[in-house]
């Protein structure tokens, strides 16, 4: 399961593997509903406080920005820092020495990368907890209990893993996001025949790491949108699903107007999703607050796993990734059932998901700070 992720920005929708669910807008719509919802009220002035001033928007794309550490480590001096908030640049600092990339397989220490997702099989219907293939204890689910944990005081703020209060929060308003994109949840395995398999099965596969290893074939009218005739299948969700949602603006647009009516337009969503209450966001009230990771999970697997069956899968072979083999190939839109073709569908499900993760997000702030 362990995946060897680039870092890439908003629209680098490129076959290189994509690292950020949502890519920079989707998150910043997250944290920004979540800074709405929490405006004026004792646990938003408390936020303020841990963050040093940082809003909920801005923290949902730090855990993305630090992998710009990774090549050169935290401390390079010719590298970014978040030197207008000394405190928490020294606790993020602290937290990526204790989280360095590494493609061992049983590490003593984790990379931070892996605990924006987890690889449940979506081959048949099934929970998180119904098997064993794509989880482990440095997941996204298991990641978000600990952080939970650690904001209502159950687990300290020293730590192996540094995750203070505040770098919990931040972790926090990136891996919401994540948890509520369908790729980050679920991915598909085949077998040398290029077949798709369970490995919960007892039929062992190679993942596709939630589509990072696919190269996605666009329809004509996803192409002229997107200006790409294909794109990586995992960097489709988290970019083209979610500029979807925003005005399809000219490319012979000036940058920087571009850049202002992007913004307009998500400010726009942003304020429609705050003020609209989404439907069945709430969490059973007898649900404890660490057990939420794990619902939201098992609640998109289905997505992820209709986001597999709407395509058909081409020329799957083996592929070697450092020392990892994975399953890489082809994939295009089949016709579908309700007739709404993939790029729309995506975009709709995408929608409601930025609208929920917004809700809950907040939500859980409420629950675990007050």
């Amino acid at each position: 399961m362990f995946r060897a992720r680039a870092f890439t920005v908003l629209l680098a929708c490129t076959l290189a593997g994509s690292a950020s669910a949502y890519g920079p807008i989707g998150h910043q719509i997250v944290g920004a509903i979540a800074d709405q919802r929490l405006a004026g009220t004792a646990v938003g002035k408390k936020i303020a406080v841990l963050l040093d001033g940082f809003t909920l928007e801005k923290a949902s794309v730090i855990p993305d920005e630090i992998k710009g550490w990774d090549k050169n480590g935290a401390d390079d001096p010719n590298i970014f820092h978040y030197s207008s908030r000394p405190r928490i640049d020294t606790q993020l600092r602290d937290f990526w020495r204790a989280n360095q990339p590494t493609q061992e397989a049983d590490p003593i220490m984790p990379s931070h990368h892996w605990f924006h997702y987890t690889d449940v099989p979506v081959l048949r219907p099934q929970k998180y907890a119904d098997g064993k293939v794509g989880r482990t204890k440095w997941d996204i689910v298991h990641m978000m209990r600990y952080c939970i944990a650690i904001l209502k005081g159950a687990e300290p703020d020293e730590n192996a893993r540094k995750i203070t209060k505040p770098i919990a929060i931040i972790l926090l308003a990136h891996f919401v996001g994540d948890i509520h994109q369908p790729l980050h949840v679920g991915a598909q395995y085949f077998d040398e025949k290029g077949e798709a398999v369970d490995p919960d099965q007892g039929k062992p596969g190679l993942e596709d790491q939630g589509g990072n290893t696919i190269v996605f074939r666009h329809t004509p009218a996803v192409a002229a949108r997107t200006g790409q005739a294909q794109s990586n299948l995992h960097g489709f969700w988290d970019n083209h699903s979610v500029m979807a949602n925003l005005p399809d603006l000219p490319e012979s647009m000036p940058k920087e107007e571009r850049r202002a009516k992007t913004d307009e337009a998500k400010n726009a969503l942003i304020e429609k999703f705050t003020l609209q209450e989404p439907a069945n966001w709430r969490m059973p009230a007898e649900l404890a607050l660490t057990a939420y990771p794990e619902a939201w999970a098992d609640e998109i697997l289905p997505l992820a796993r209709e986001a597999h069956e709407r395509l058909r899968f081409t020329d799957i072979r083996p592929k070697q990734e450092g020392n990892h083999q994975l399953a890489a190939g082809f994939a295009e839109e089949k016709p579908a059932a309700d007739g709404v073709p993939y790029g729309e569908w995506a975009a709709q499900v995408v929608h409601g998901q930025l609208h929920k993760a917004g809700w809950r997000f907040a939500d859980l702030l409420e629950k675990a700070l007050q």
